[in-house]
């Protein structure tokens, strides 16, 4: 097989925007969404956010295999090419995934006046967490991208063995997540079934048969409307029709159940999810190009230095939004000040995360150690190498590989 070097898409890093506005939105609206807001006048909105964002990590989970597809199926699985995945991978996600893991753990023992308590018990708990990608809530998206790294050398070299795995990947995809979960319902019985990167398998292959088949679907996305044939405006209509049927039957469900306790199957929630987070995956593709053909550049440009920031932004936004609830309020859910509030939190946990990790980047030459992979606009001017920009290790066509984040 010949080696192909794939042109950088610049309109990833909106699509990585997106999305961490989708997790943002999420976290911002947790504790709301749960019970401290549930007779509040403003509930169902703050439930409708919180549900209806949910795009956001399986989006990440679709994109991450995008990108790692899109810029591997046409090269040779050699020895160099592995070993080069891997060393990214372990400085880049590893690293960053086992430093944020330890530090919020002891945080929060510290938080909890557990730190000097039973060092052995903590240090063995530890472990367990960083086995699990369960040190903090949103450490999991993390753990479960690394066991796809570790599979992901042998499901291209599958794919690339025949074309008809390409073809069945998604459906077989499908139904081994859907496999997965029937069978953990009936007798598996695991709670953190989230952490397993089976959970999302579906996702994964839908983003490799599309960077599989990129040239063919590039047309749908880089025409403007106009230059659309019909069939492609019939099936955009139908995309956006589904996705949001799928999104507000979704967040009506959730409404019905936490606010009335009418609660259902939990395969009906399972089902409604995969639908409404995978209908988002495809529209987020198609509305990142739109944006990035459309939008005033200086929006353009925003949005891009977000998605290049975007897994650091990632990894330190909770504990922004954890100092920030810590603060004393003394604001009603009964008030629409506390919609303010709510969001207060997610622009305190964007804008915060955001200017640390940009200053860090700008500032620190190794500060990949703790953020990932810099952008090659932030990266401390320290050296030239031929055929790279000054400041860092990536080539133009490998900036699409960063990760999924």
């Amino acid at each position: 097989m010949k080696a192909a070097r794939q042109e950088r898409l610049p309109q990833l890093d909106i699509y990585r925007a997106l999305a961490i506005m989708g997790v943002l939105h999420v976290h911002s609206t947790s504790f709301a969404a749960g019970e401290q807001a549930l007779n509040s006048p403003y509930y169902y909105w703050l439930n409708w956010i919180n549900i209806f964002f949910k795009f956001g990590t399986p989006s990440f989970i679709f994109l991450s295999s995008f990108v790692l597809f899109y810029n591997y199926y046409g090269r040779p699985v050699t020895r160099s090419l592995i070993g080069n995945f891997y060393w990214r991978r372990l400085k880049y996600i590893l690293l960053p995934y086992v430093l944020a893991s330890f530090g919020y753990y002891v945080l929060t023992l510290y938080v909890n006046g557990e730190l000097t308590q039973q060092p052995l018990e903590n240090l063995s708990s530890l472990i367990g967490a960083l086995l699990s990608g369960s040190a903090y809530a949103h450490l999991y998206f993390v753990f479960i991208s690394i066991q796809f790294y570790l599979l992901f050398p042998l499901l291209l070299k599958l794919l690339q063995s025949s074309r008809f795995w390409v073809k069945w990947a998604f459906p077989l995809g499908l139904a081994l997540q859907w496999g997965f979960i029937l069978w953990n319902k009936v007798q598996l019985h695991i709670v953190e079934k989230g952490s397993l990167s089976i959970s999302y398998l579906a996702y994964y292959m839908l983003g490799a048969y599309i960077a599989i088949h990129f040239e063919e679907i590039k047309p749908w996305l880089m025409k403007a409307w106009n230059g659309l044939g019909v069939t492609h405006k019939r099936l955009t209509v139908l995309l956006f029709t589904a996705w949001l049927a799928a999104a507000f039957t979704h967040v009506q469900l959730w409404y019905e159940a936490r606010h009335f306790g009418r609660w259902t199957d939990s395969l009906w929630y399972e089902l409604l999810w995969n639908v409404h987070t995978m209908l988002s995956a495809l529209v987020l593709l198609y509305a990142t190009f739109f944006i990035y053909r459309k939008a005033p550049l200086g929006l353009v440009a925003l949005l891009t230095r977000m998605g290049e920031l975007s897994f650091a932004i990632y990894l330190i936004h909770p504990l922004l939004l954890a100092i920030y609830r810590r603060l004393p309020h003394s604001i009603s859910p009964d008030s629409f000040t506390y919609v303010l509030y709510i969001y207060g939190g997610l622009l305190v946990a964007l804008a915060g995360s955001w200017m640390i990790v940009q200053f860090t980047f700008h500032r620190f030459h190794k500060s990949w150690i703790v953020f990932g992979s810099v952008p090659r606009s932030l990266a401390p001017q320290t050296e030239t190498r031929p055929g790279y920009p000054a400041g860092t290790g990536q080539t133009q066509s490998g900036m699409n590989e960063k990760h999924g984040v």
